[in-house]
């Protein structure tokens, strides 16, 4: 085994040793008895579930000899994007900082706008009323269906407001 081989097969090992974490973190959310048929544990032995697949898959095809070498091959990657990534990372730099004083929607309409611009989108205008429909939509969702409160601040209040409702 080569050493590229060897590099590949601690990766595929430390996808499945997250995969292992996450369904042992997932086997210790307390599930209430007024959960019927899916808990808050679903989503968490999923997402644990597709980690261990895919770090069973990364081991399996580094066992076969890596994946690492056909990198090797290609000669004409294109160069790094830096605005692209500076974008994402102050997408979710915005995120981290502005949901908790503005809430979900300002939040995660933010980091839409940036994102959607590290991808190449220059109409800010066009994005970001798509970003407060679809997240206000997210809001509503988890709040008015779920129960699951998510972060409210300004905009979702004054909307509940006009609507004649107050904050769950």
């Amino acid at each position: 085994m080569h050493d590229l081989a060897r590099a590949d097969l601690k990766v595929g090992g430390f996808v499945l040793a997250l995969g292992g974490l996450a369904l042992w973190q997932a086997a210790e959310i307390p599930v209430s008895p007024l959960y019927g048929q899916v808990g808050p544990k679903a989503v968490p032995y999923g997402v644990a579930a597709v980690l261990a697949l895919l770090g069973a898959g990364l081991v399996v095809q580094a066992l076969r000899g890596g994946w690492s070498h056909t990198l090797e091959e290609v000669q004409d990657a294109a160069p790094t994007n830096w605005r692209a990534l500076v974008l994402l990372g102050a997408g979710l730099l915005a995120n981290v900082a502005l949901i908790g004083p503005q809430g979900f929607c300002l939040a995660a309409s933010v980091q839409f706008v940036l994102v959607a611009a590290a991808f190449g989108s220059s109409r800010m205008g066009r994005d970001a009323a798509l970003a407060l429909v679809l997240t206000l939509a997210v809001w509503f969702g988890f709040v008015m269906l779920l129960g699951v409160n998510i972060g409210a601040g300004l905009l979702e209040g004054s909307i509940l407001r006009l609507l004649g409702q107050e904050l769950p």
